[in-house]
């Protein structure tokens, strides 16, 4: 570091290397520099040179970019993502692609519900959690799923979804003959924003009554934030603008963490991967992982038909007549595919909606790994970025889950009922769509609806935005078993009905 050498020789060496790059504005504030600041700069940039790690689940006191990414690679992402890329031509997705509603048998699933606890039982399957969004825009300084979005009981998002594995492995456990103890591995990447304040929510939590060594934390990495021509943008003069690489940085991530590895040692073979601000999400769904394993594709994805052609969400479509299936982004949708109307059955042409909710072999992560490197092409995210030189136009670089999808061979598409599965947390309440009191309110609807199909009545319904009940999901998963508890019996409304 600097107080072993000659402070102009490093900013030389420095600047002449990021010369080569086209980033020699990261050092043009240097002699303006305090040597505490000097050595902030200098640490981070001599580490870029070095190639060191591309993810760390080391916690940093303060994010330095150039922990996290190698230089090279970034401007070869910036190279690549900069160049206009003529976008696919899309064809929609047929209902015949699509393991519909209508389509399916009580005996099917039956089937698929027994195949896919048999395989949880068997050590099959793993959960990855998508968990690096800060909640921010929910009015919350912690991570997102520590939000309670207002349930009677008062848990958060990470509490739903840790129980409902809870309940799964029980079922797993007595889903066989011997009754084998269950545990299903939960796999949650963090953001180097969100990493030690998620770490420490588990832990004084006592990991909701799952076991520590069944929970592994990683982190995705961070990419600098860049202006139009692809400069990096200084947030003061010792430090790069950073922003994480959007949820398909999971791909990498998992390679860099040894998480890939992990699973292996364990015996994992499936791996269902999903966001956290979803409060139905149906973690390690036995059903859907039984007519996944029934199709033996290397890929699976939940979908839900799109309430309204203007609908914020991604959309399956083919890339080109008979292509890759793959998801096209809301705000790559041109209006005219958005309105399109299929005139054999006169509904939306692009209308199979993706909810982040997807089934990988470990094969395919493997292979898919390493084709989104070397592609490593990244969506652009216009946004306004303060900066030393004030608030300036630049741009986020970002991988999507859904960008693995058009690599896999064969891919299954499963409908579900979007009022059982799908209740959004995005944004405050106030706005019109996809707040706390929404999602709640879906929730204890459709609890107060297994209930009542259990022989159960509810008293004191009211007229309260969120009427209903909340059911535990360490009593229920999908409102199975409930008979011998609700039958006859009255419950008041907005309580929990817990085990």
């Amino acid at each position: 570091m600097l107080e072993n050498g000659d402070d102009s020789d490093v900013r030389q060496d420095l600047l002449e290397r990021f010369k080569d790059y086209g980033q020699d504005q990261t050092v043009a504030y240097w002699h303006e520099l305090s040597p505490e600041e000097r050595n902030i700069l200098v640490r981070d940039l001599e580490v870029v040179i070095r190639f060191t790690l591309l993810h760390s689940n080391t916690h940093f006191d303060s994010v330095h970019l150039s922990q996290k990414v190698d230089l090279p690679r970034v401007s070869r992402i910036i190279r690549k993502s900069l160049r206009k890329q003529d976008k696919p031509a899309l064809a929609p997705i047929a209902d015949s692609e699509v393991a519909t509603l209508e389509t399916r048998t009580q005996e099917e699933r039956g089937r698929w519900w027994g195949l896919g606890l048999r395989a949880i039982s068997e050590g099959k399957l793993a959960v990855l959690l998508l968990s690096g969004g800060q909640g921010t825009r929910l009015g919350s300084k912690e991570p997102k799923g520590c939000f309670n979005i207002g349930l009677p009981s008062g848990k958060s998002l990470f509490q739903l979804q840790a129980e409902r594995i809870l309940r799964v492995q029980r079922l797993s456990s007595q889903s066989t003959a011997n009754g084998r103890v269950v545990k299903v591995p939960w796999y949650i990447m963090t953001s180097p924003f969100t990493d030690a304040a998620t770490k420490k929510y588990f832990q004084s939590r006592k990991y909701f009554g799952l076991e520590p060594d069944q929970v592994t934390f990683f982190q995705q990495g961070t990419l600098p934030c860049i202006t139009t021509d692809g400069r990096f943008i200084m947030t003061n003069p010792y430090t790069i603008a950073a922003a994480p690489d959007g949820n398909g940085g999971v791909y990498s991530a998992l390679k860099s963490s040894g998480c890939l590895e992990d699973m292996a040692r364990r015996g994992v073979k499936y791996v269902d991967m999903y966001s956290v601000d979803n409060a139905l999400v149906r973690v390690a769904d036995p059903l859907f992982l039984g007519y996944w394993i029934d199709k033996g594709t290397s890929c699976a994805a939940k979908v839900i038909k799109k309430a309204y052609p203007q609908e914020r969400v991604g959309v399956f479509a083919h890339h080109g007549k008979g292509g890759p299936v793959g998801v096209a982004e809301y705000t790559e949708l041109s209006s005219d595919l958005q309105f399109a109307i299929n005139q054999e059955t006169g509904r939306l042409a692009y209308k199979w909606s993706n909810i982040c909710m997807h089934l990988f072999s470990l094969d395919f992560l493997n292979t898919v790994v390493a084709e989104l490197d070397k592609d490593s092409i990244y969506h652009l995210a216009e946004k306004k970025i303060p900066s030393v030189d004030g608030v300036v136009d630049g741009i986020k670089l970002e991988q999507f889950i859904f960008d693995s999808i058009p690599y896999a061979p064969t891919v299954s598409l499963f409908e579900v009922i979007r009022e059982e599965e799908f209740a959004p947390v995005k944004n405050a309440n106030g706005a019109t769509t996809d707040t706390p009191d929404t999602a709640n309110a879906l929730v204890q609807r459709l609890h107060m609806g297994w209930v009542v199909s259990a022989g159960g009545s509810i008293a004191n319904l009211g007229n309260s935005y969120a009427s209903g009940l909340e059911v535990s999901p360490l009593l229920s998963y999908a409102g199975e078993g409930l008979e011998e508890l609700c039958r006859g019996r009255t419950f008041h409304a907005s309580t929990e009905i817990h085990a």
